[in-house]
């Protein structure tokens, strides 16, 4: 079993407006993100399949609004709401936006390297 704090886990990934703090638990990889208004992570996620975070994820919204851009259309997410997020994905802040995710350790390793400019 495991708890934690969103500052007891270390930073992943911090860029302007965004900082990514994250864990692995088993086979996932327990993220806890922070985007501020603004942050459209569309154009980090280019040279993907798609153009597009090709991760699934599952969480919860704890603060703010996102529009997650997908192949089939835009769709708003607001604080308080749980989430499945399936591959195909661009987030989009339209205000400061916190939440806490689950994803599939492997597949979420090669987004965030391409991200910081490893390839994909």
């Amino acid at each position: 079993m495991f708890g934690t704090e969103r500052t007891e886990l270390p930073v992943a990934l911090e860029a302007d407006g965004v900082e990514v703090r994250a864990t692995e638990v088993g086979e996932f990889t327990m993220g806890w993100f922070q985007l501020a208004k603004g942050v459209d992570l569309g154009p980090a996620l280019v040279g993907l399949p798609g153009d597009l975070c090709p991760c699934p994820h599952w969480g919860y919204l704890l603060k703010g609004r996102l529009r997650m851009r997908t192949a089939d259309g835009d769709q708003e997410y607001h604080a308080g709401q749980a989430f499945y997020w399936a591959p195909g994905h661009a987030p989009e802040a339209l205000e400061d936006c916190e939440y806490v995710d689950f994803s599939p350790s492997e597949a979420l390793a090669k987004v965030v390297a391409h991200i910081q400019g490893g390839g994909s």
